[in-house]
């Protein structure tokens, strides 16, 4: 089988494939056949050197794919041939709150990841596809479908939310939350992404390079209020401007450092403001299941900006570098 190597980090990143025999799934592991991958912002950070050192290198790199079981493992008792599933995130978050035994479990960092023709997982590190969904669409599920779904579930029926940027996240949460019947506003540098936002249900846009008070617009736009709910997926440079938005009693879910982590920031309004903040690092399996079903469910489909070919996987990291509106998909 195939299978992609990230074999050097940095400004002069290298992505190399090789041959290498198909695994044999241990006890309690599948071994899925793969057939579709997706990739997220910290794919191309990792790919930068600017994540961290992994500890294994040469690394196989994305967390993000979905295929069908092929071979059980002993003991193995959860699936069978046959049945599709996507990868979870971390593999070691199966249910309940975030503990310390997560870390280090992620796929593509912490973990081998599953860019490989063929891999071995745990049992309970996948999670069923629910019938319907296409591998393409299965595979955006783990990070993106999975945090826009614990950024924005909690949120209530008739509020505003505001999305940050159209990417994968920012467009999942937008239609979550129109389904659920709230008023969604998005910012974009471009005139062209918004209405594409429109399209998908956004109720109104705001151009942060036509308005670089952006804040000030999203105030405007709700009668001066403020959006109710905040799906903050910039980071350091714009986390203020979102405090700024934010309605009296609001919530932030932070998920995101596209623009950094590290910056002046007061934090007083979410003082005055009585309002939350709360970091969203991905999920469990059990919230994967969910999220799964609620987005079939709502008959919603993943956003997919482009395809590219495993054989020619490395035009895929150059389509995330290009700031794509929703998902870059890599297909078998």
């Amino acid at each position: 089988m195939k299978r992609w190597l990230i074999t050097q980090f940095g400004a002069e990143h290298k992505l190399e494939i090789e041959d290498v025999p198909t695994p044999s799934p241990s006890p309690g592991e599948v071994l899925v056949r793969m057939q579709a991958w997706s990739l997220n912002y910290r794919d191309l950070m990792i790919l930068r050197g600017e994540y961290g050192q992994p500890k294994h290198m040469p690394l196989v790199p994305l967390s993000d794919g979905a295929g069908e079981i092929v071979a059980l493992g002993a003991n193995a008792r959860l699936y069978k041939p046959g049945q599709r599933v996507c990868s979870t995130f971390f593999q070691g978050w199966l249910a309940g709150p975030l503990h310390a035994g997560v870390y280090g479990t992620d796929l593509g960092f912490g973990l081998p990841g599953v860019l490989s023709e063929y891999v071995c997982l745990s049992e309970q590190g996948v999670a069923d596809v629910p019938d319907g969904l296409s591998s393409e669409a299965a595979a955006t599920l783990p990070v993106a479908g999975l945090t826009a779904w614990n950024a924005v579930k909690d949120l209530p029926a008739g509020r505003t939310l505001l999305v940050l940027g159209t990417g994968g996240v920012s467009l999942f949460a937008l239609q979550i939350a129109k389904s659920f019947g709230n008023r969604v506003i998005v910012t974009s540098s471009s005139d062209e992404k918004l209405a594409r936002a429109k399209a998908l249900g956004a109720d109104a846009g705001v151009n942060y390079i036509t308005h670089p008070d952006w804040d000030r617009e999203v105030v405007r736009l709700t009668q001066g209020r403020g959006a109710d709910w905040i799906v903050e997926t910039g980071g350091a440079k714009t986390f203020q401007r979102s405090l700024n938005a934010l309605a009296p009693a609001g919530r932030i879910s932070l998920v995101g450092r596209l623009t950094g982590v590290s910056d002046n920031v007061n934090i007083q309004p979410l003082v005055y403001k009585a309002a939350s903040l709360r970091g969203i690092f991905v999920g469990s399996r059990i919230e994967l299941l969910e999220a799964a079903t609620v987005i079939v469910r709502a008959g919603i489909l993943p956003v997919i900006d482009s395809r590219h070919e495993f054989s020619d996987a490395t035009a895929a990291w150059k389509a995330l570098a290009s700031g794509p509106f929703g998902k870059v998909v890599i297909t078998a």
